[in-house]
């Protein structure tokens, strides 16, 4: 094979296109994600409506793009090990909850997080 590469900057825009069909593919499929992704848009319509400082936007998408950023990981590692053992084995079994578990830990940072910033504009 002696095609010509491809330019840097055509390989950077293929990679970004691989990467939105990625993240469309979990949009679409995965309802964690979905649920995720409905809390995301509840959030930031409050943030537009308590008018959130720019320290609090910057949290709070940084919060956002770390659950759904974890939770896209969580579903990469659950079709490798359904992949890989597509039985019942404990050592999968506890891979897939040490994933769920980091998505949860994400999730209680974010929850934290959304406390600080709307729970004086609330009460």
């Amino acid at each position: 094979m002696s095609g010509k590469k491809d330019s840097f900057l055509v390989n950077r825009l293929k990679s970004v296109g691989w990467a939105f069909k990625g993240a469309w593919l979990l949009l679409r499929t995965e309802a964690s994600i979905q649920i995720q992704f409905c809390v995301a848009i509840a959030v930031t319509i409050a943030g537009f409506y308590f008018d959130i400082s720019k320290t609090e936007w910057l949290f709070q998408v940084a919060m956002i793009g770390l659950v759904m950023s974890i939770e896209g990981v969580n579903t990469t590692i659950e079709y490798i090990a359904d992949f890989i053992h597509p039985e019942f084995h404990t050592s999968i079994g506890r891979i897939k909850d040490v994933a769920a578990g980091a998505v949860f830990i994400a999730s209680i940072a974010a929850i934290i997080v959304a406390a600080i910033i709307y729970y004086p504009k609330l009460f």
